[in-house]
């Protein structure tokens, strides 16, 4: 009986330490991402992305006093034919109203090393189209997202993402 008590108490013991362990993650990981605001991402089409594919993001804003930044995304590989790359961005507002963005996101530098963080074949990197502002207004904000490149299908780039965290300034 006492064998029993004893494997049982180590086992118990064990599974008090993973639940600790699990529980610290979870805390560490929901700390790391308390600025988040929204995040999410599209799939470039992997035979190249037309200046006619829209990738579309939908956020809702119920808070207008909150200072936000507005970052892109980008997932490229590293066979990305250029240093930067042009998106279109037109923000549907909820009262219907609309404003048009061009932003050049730089990948690399002059000399071709990659801005991001890279893994294997590909490159993660951020790039901020909008600092410190606010919603102006409660709803339904769309973002929608086009290549501005020149060429007809950009090969190379596989996700774009929209990233809104609350502003640390």
């Amino acid at each position: 009986m006492e064998v029993a008590t004893v494997v049982a108490n180590k086992s118990m013991k064990k599974t008090n330490i993973l639940y600790g362990l699990t529980l610290f993650a979870a805390v560490l990981f929901a700390a790391c991402n308390r600025n988040l605001y929204y995040a999410d991402e599209k799939s470039v089409n992997e035979h190249g992305w037309l200046p006619t594919d829209t990738l579309r993001f939908e956020v809702e804003a119920a808070d207008t006093t909150t200072v936000v930044d507005f970052l892109l995304e980008v997932r490229n590989t590293v066979d990305y034919p250029y240093a930067n790359t042009f998106f279109f961005i037109t923000t549907f507002f909820p009262d219907q109203s609309v404003a048009q963005d061009t932003l050049e996101f730089p990948l690399a530098d002059p000399s071709g090393q990659w801005h991001g963080r890279r893994t294997g074949r590909l490159v993660d990197t951020r790039c901020y189209f909008r600092r410190n502002t606010r919603f102006p207004m409660q709803g339904t904000y769309t973002f929608a997202i086009t290549n501005g490149m020149r060429d007809s299908a950009i090969c190379g780039l596989k996700n774009v993402g929209l990233r809104i965290e609350r502003s640390k300034h």
